[in-house]
């Protein structure tokens, strides 16, 4: 058993030939899984880099403080609706008549807006998770890759 048991094991081992020509028509799903973890990682580490978040001017904290009202503003604006109508019924209800000549368009429009305004936020938000810490990444030097014009225009910027 020790020659059978011999060439069996270099046919169908783990440096077997029946290994190697299995990788050429078949990928090895290992290595590929493993190749993609690190693309991916490569990935994370390059946005991580480019969206570091950058110091704040008084303009920046202005419209971000600008951005953060529409919520409150609406939600304040309806309780105060309801406090309208109880204080003065028929000024709101005349007001409401007005409300009710506005084209149908014009409220699908309204709404789109308004849907758009917070779909966005949520979209950012789902992107951007609040609380997580994102540690800075040193900046990336030249790389030696053998591109002569690469390398030149790396140099110069």
């Amino acid at each position: 058993m020790g020659i059978a048991g011999g060439i069996m094991g270099n046919l169908l081992g783990a440096g077997g030939v029946v290994k190697d020509v299995a990788e050429v028509f078949t990928a090895n799903a290992t290595k590929r899984m493993e190749l993609s973890e690190a693309a991916a990682e490569a990935a994370m580490k390059q946005f991580r880099a480019e969206f570091a978040a950058a110091p704040q001017g008084w303009f920046d904290r202005l419209v971000n403080g600008l951005n953060r009202l529409p919520r409150p503003m609406m939600a304040f604006g309806t309780l105060g609706l309801f406090g309208y109508a109880m204080v003065d019924p028929v000024s709101f209800t005349a007001r409401m008549v007005g409300l009710n000549a506005v084209p149908e368009p014009l409220w699908w429009l309204l709404g789109a807006v308004v849907g758009f305004y917070f779909g966005a936020r949520e979209a950012h938000y789902f992107r951007v998770k609040p609380g997580a810490v994102v540690a800075p990444v040193a900046a990336v030097g030249p790389v030696a890759d053998g591109n002569a014009a690469l390398s030149d225009w790396r140099a110069g910027a």
